[in-house]
């Protein structure tokens, strides 16, 4: 049972940098959390670094914009490292190839904005297909694309995953994100790559971006609620990690979000076969 702490301050002198998740720990896709934000400031006054690390599909310049809307300040971070950009990386390296089906919405037409040599067209024409998430994630379920997928899977094609999560919170609406789509392929016999957390490619990014400072991975805490993202990702490189259970499983500790039941988080991390260095309510 990991300890449950009671602000990152609690335990921020024991670590130099941040990959901190932003969706469910810094905002709720619609605004920012306000003692979130005191928190990063907090840690990067005391000398810190905080690396935001985003299983958002686009590369970050085209995720900053949108921070302005939900109220992040430049103030909280000093990187941002998103799953578009570690995707970008393997698009541009060809690895589904230079015709390419998208299965995503427009809003993430700044992925391909950046490849200029990756040619969009219809899926019998493709030789592989990149996943950004659902054409319209208002109403679609993976089960909307069960057709698409058999005919890709016919055709032998790999499919490139810019978002391995599941599922997020859209303030309270639960919406499904490109992970649930490249999970399904997979279980139909097909290939998918991914790029986002948990996986190497988005770390191995963060990691270069953080050399030039000299921190070790020992000085380095992952912040995140995604159990089997940011808490399994943090685990497999080998980092520290502190689990936000007021996130995703917020409804699995009991009734209140901001502490949750120690029984319970207990009872509910073994089911998972996960354990995270400590935990907190929410980011605080």
């Amino acid at each position: 049972m990991p300890p449950i702490i009671q602000a990152l301050s609690d335990i921020a002198p024991g670590y130099d940098a941040l990959f901190c998740d932003l969706w469910g720990c810094v905002h709720n896709g619609q605004r920012a959390y306000p003692a979130a934000l005191a928190a990063l400031r907090q840690f990067r006054a005391g000398g810190g670094h905080v690396v935001l690390m985003t299983n958002a599909p686009r590369p970050s310049p085209a995720v900053i914009p949108g921070f302005d809307r939900i109220g992040i300040t430049p103030d909280t971070y000093d990187i941002l490292v998103s799953s578009g950009d570690a995707a970008l990386a393997g698009l541009q390296a060809g690895l589904v190839g230079q015709r390419i089906y998208h299965i995503g919405p427009e809003k993430d037409d700044s992925l391909f904005d950046a490849a200029p040599t990756i040619s969009r067209v219809p899926l019998a024409e493709a030789e592989g297909i990149v996943c950004t998430g659902p054409f319209d994630e208002d109403t679609e379920t993976p089960e909307d694309y069960r057709g698409t997928l058999l005919a890709a899977k016919a055709r032998g094609l790999k499919l490139l995953c810019t978002n391995p999560d599941l599922v997020v919170d859209m303030g309270d609406k639960r919406i499904y994100c490109a992970g649930a789509l490249a999970e399904l392929y997979d279980q139909m016999g097909g290939e998918s790559l991914y790029f986002g957390k948990p996986h190497p490619p988005i770390y191995d990014l963060a990691r270069n971006r953080l050399a030039a400072l000299g921190i070790s991975d020992d000085r380095i805490l992952c912040v995140g609620d995604g159990i089997f993202t940011d808490i399994r990702g943090g685990v497999a490189e080998g980092l520290d990690t502190l689990f936000i259970t007021g996130g995703l499983a917020a409804d699995q500790f009991g009734p209140d979000v901001e502490n949750p039941d120690p029984a319970r988080l207990s009872a509910w991390l073994l089911a998972q076969g996960l354990s995270p260095t400590s935990a907190i309510g929410r980011l605080r």
